[in-house]
């Protein structure tokens, strides 16, 4: 039988240990590996591995001694409790197996959870487990979280009193990040409000939300959004010291202005441009980014994207000009602009 949308996630939070089996499949081999880890620790406990409740089988062994599932799936161990006999990297040469293997399940049997990768329409692997009245079969696709979802990894967590705010932050992250990436910052911010019962703030989502541009760069781009003209020239020499790139430099700048020009010129106004960022802007970032939007206006930024993109041309062009000392005019010359 196929198992998809919420009945996929109820199942795998919370399985039937009375199936026969379980197929998970897809391209993402990440997204497969965690559904698969959770609906194996919700069967059989944190302890199951240990008491030798799990059967691991890699697809090759499987290959060279087909007897090996259905030996997992009869064998009684020690130790009370459901069993789980694994096949990790199966693919259609093993469908034959494995449909055997299910044709023989009985009550009392360990449970035979396959993991695949991609998979077509008609896959005999897939098929297998399909056309079996008591097995799934699961595909996991690049699709976003729902928010069945996500709520179900910030409760894992322990992350239940959530700001209105940050959970729309944490939504947007969850879209914009890979599954073990969102769920590592999930734990991340359960470590950071260990102790602390105020509700999650979006300033909090942001300072464990991952990095994406360095914090020197983002300080100079927000000093000529400020239009704090005094600002740039040490901040300029900071980053010369650093070694910042002045390309690299450009392409932040031309990527901080076109959000705000995107923000600017949206239907409803800066505060819906803003909120449908992708990759989404966090906490008190996003609310300095939604000033500078205002401040400027959609025709003055489009002004300056006019600036940047001449800087670029000039910075990749034969120029003998000081590529630093280009950059540093062209930001000084922004400042000035969204003074006007």
């Amino acid at each position: 039988m196929k198992l998809a949308g919420a009945a996929a996630t109820r199942f795998f939070a919370k399985p039937e240990p009375d199936r026969a089996g379980l197929l998970i499949f897809g391209a993402d081999g990440m997204r497969v590996a965690l559904k698969r880890q959770e609906v194996i620790a919700a069967l059989i406990g944190p302890e199951g591995e240990a008491e030798m409740r799990l059967t691991r089988i890699p697809a090759a062994d499987l290959r060279k001694d087909p007897a090996l599932v259905a030996d997992a799936l009869k064998a009684q161990g020690f130790f009370p409790g459901p069993r789980v006999a694994f096949v990790e990297d199966a693919a259609d040469g093993l469908a034959p197996v494995l449909k055997a293997a299910l044709a023989d399940w009985k009550p009392g049997d360990a449970m035979l959870v396959v993991t695949a990768g991609s998979l077509t329409k008609a896959s005999a692997l897939k098929k297998a487990f399909e056309e079996h009245p008591n097995a799934y079969a699961a595909g996991i696709y690049d699709d976003p979280p729902s928010r069945e979802e996500i709520e179900a990894v910030l409760a894992k967590a322990g992350l239940a009193d959530i700001g209105r705010e940050a959970m729309t932050d944490l939504l947007a992250l969850a879209r914009d990040l890979d599954p073990g990436d969102f769920r590592q910052t999930v734990e991340k911010i359960a470590l950071y409000k260990f102790g602390d019962s105020a509700p999650l703030a979006p300033a909090e989502v942001a300072a464990c939300a991952p990095a994406t541009i360095e914090a020197e760069v983002d300080d100079v781009l927000h000093a000529v959004a400020e239009t704090r003209v005094a600002d740039v020239g040490p901040l300029m020499r900071r980053l010369e010291g650093q070694g910042v790139n002045p390309v690299t430099l450009s392409i932040a700048a031309m990527r901080h202005f076109r959000t705000l020009h995107m923000a600017a010129s949206a239907p409803g106004g800066p505060s819906e441009g803003i909120t449908r960022m992708r990759p989404p802007v966090f906490g008190p970032r996003r609310d300095r980014m939604l000033r500078q939007a205002q401040n400027w206006g959609m025709h003055r930024l489009e002004n300056a994207l006019g600036i940047l993109t001449d800087t670029d041309l000039t910075l990749r062009s034969a120029s003998r000009a000081p590529a630093m000392a280009v950059m540093e005019r062209a930001l000084i010359r922004l400042a000035m602009l969204g003074r006007r």
